[in-house]
């Protein structure tokens, strides 16, 4: 099961989620969505705690976190 989830076309690639994740996995994408941004994901899943600090820090509220 995927721990987070990203909605890649709303994100403004802003950082926040990348710049206050604990475990540092999550990036900015190399390709640009619709509105021309980088979009943040998960790079590295299997270390991904599902804090959810990401999505608290989301001004867009663009990320979804499951519990494992």
């Amino acid at each position: 099961m995927t721990k987070v989830v990203f909605d890649e076309e709303k994100c403004k690639g802003c950082e926040l989620c990348v710049q206050f994740c604990p475990r540092k996995v999550i990036v900015m994408a190399e390709r640009i969505n619709a509105k021309g941004y980088h979009p943040a994901v998960l790079a590295d899943e299997e270390n991904c705690i599902s804090c959810g600090i990401c999505a608290r820090m989301c001004p867009d509220a663009v990320i979804e976190v499951f519990k494992p």
